[in-house]
């Protein structure tokens, strides 16, 4: 038979047992005697009193709550299917554990009411390229209404805006019709564009080429001009005669007969100079006259 003292010494063995608690690294341990908070302890090995004390464990890693989805009315009476998470951390154990009774039912309709009143908030093009702005303004209202339950809100993030599905389509088509407008208008500027260049390398060849016959004209005329003077100064340092200007004259007849005109107009000078070539016949006789009686 086993003496009473051993099993009087196994009792108290067990009952000692029960009160040596191990706490992980990522949690905080609560300790209440009777009921009423008595202090907190960090990871490792604790003793509590067994059955006068206990122990609540709390853990302090980040954790997520998920938003379930909802349908949400826009500003243009739009029904959108919205749905989030919630990502915390506990920062005071001891407000986490007696300042709430079910936090993650707590934040969760909170998250469930806030975003319902942001997402109501806006028309449903604004709130589908505001996923940054609804996420911001949701974490800062969340955070500053779980901070009494020892928490901190360190982001927020939306899973889906998702509208009805004729709505879907409608916008689908308008984004198409969007993007087929954009092209238009850019083949549009190109086809401008290149009417412009092409009218400006027009203009520009028209006015080289323009330059070039202005040029080769006004070479033209120039070398015409210093011809003229040039012959004009050697008339005129050489002191011609009325013969030699007779004698020319009749040059430039015999020229214009030759020619297949009908008729010849003859200035009204010309007068002078037939009385010049009359000059000139009777010095061709009188100088015939003297070599024959020689």
């Amino acid at each position: 038979m086993v003496p009473l003292f051993v099993i009087v010494a196994f009792v108290v063995l067990i009952i000692a047992a029960t009160g040596i608690k191990i706490v992980r690294p990522w949690q905080k341990a609560l300790i209440e005697r009777l009921g009423k908070y008595q202090r907190t302890a960090g990871s490792g090995l604790s003793i509590i009193i067994p059955f006068l004390e206990r122990m609540i464990k709390v853990d302090m890693r980040e954790q997520v709550v998920d938003v379930p989805p909802q349908d949400v009315i826009t500003k243009d009476n739009v029904v959108v299917e919205v749905d989030a998470v919630v990502y915390y951390e506990v920062t005071d154990p001891i407000k986490v554990t007696y300042n709430v009774a079910n936090f993650y039912m707590a934040a969760t309709k909170l998250a469930q009411t806030n975003l319902r009143n942001l997402v109501g908030d806006m028309a449903l093009d604004e709130s589908l390229t505001s996923r940054e702005t609804i996420n911001t303004k949701l974490r800062q209202i969340l955070d500053d209404a779980t901070d009494k339950w020892g928490t901190k809100v360190t982001r927020v993030e939306l899973q889906r805006i998702e509208p009805p599905t004729d709505v879907t389509d409608a916008m689908h088509r308008q984004m198409k019709a969007e993007r087929d407008r954009r092209a238009m208008i850019l083949e549009a500027e190109g086809q401008k564009r290149s009417a412009i260049l092409k009218a400006e390398g027009e203009a520009e060849a028209i006015k080289k080429v323009a330059d070039a016959e202005k040029y080769q004209k006004l070479t033209v005329a120039q070398g015409e001009a210093e011809a003229i003077s040039t012959v004009y100064k050697a008339i005129h340092d050489g002191n011609p005669t009325n013969d030699l200007i007779a004698i020319k004259y009749l040059e430039a007849l015999q020229k214009i007969a030759d020619g297949k005109a009908a008729k010849i107009f003859l200035p009204f000078e010309a007068s002078g100079v037939l009385g010049s070539i009359a000059g000139i016949g009777e010095l061709f006789q009188e100088k015939f006259s003297s070599e024959k009686n020689e």
